[in-house]
């Protein structure tokens, strides 16, 4: 999956949560300071665009408070994905059930 797949999915993914939350016109300030971390991340991964899911990732670049609200927002929102993208999701889905990498990738 590329990493502009992956940013259109989480991005996705964090209006669906602030929307279900009421949050005030979404992405309310707090969303839109996880999304904008969530796709600098995303630049610096190393696998690039044979990036595995976060999930499925030997490296866990997230500090722990972001993770942890990264697994929030995906917990909420990934199942009300199949509604509202359902390509997308699935797409997501079976990029999942990949083999997860042992190793960064050779350069």
């Amino acid at each position: 999956m590329s990493l502009e797949a992956e940013q259109e999915s989480l991005e996705r993914m964090i209006n669906i949560f602030c929307k279900g939350h009421k949050h005030t016109q979404p992405p309310c300030n707090d969303c839109s300071e996880l999304l904008a971390y969530a796709k600098q991340q995303l630049q610096k991964c190393p696998y690039g665009d044979k990036k595995p899911t976060c999930r499925q990732c030997p490296i866990h670049c997230y500090q722990p408070e972001m993770r942890a609200r990264v697994t929030e927002v995906m917990r909420y929102a990934g199942p009300r994905m199949l509604l509202k993208h359902p390509k997308q999701a699935l797409r997501h889905l079976m990029h999942d059930k990949k083999q997860k990498p042992h190793s960064l990738p050779h350069k």
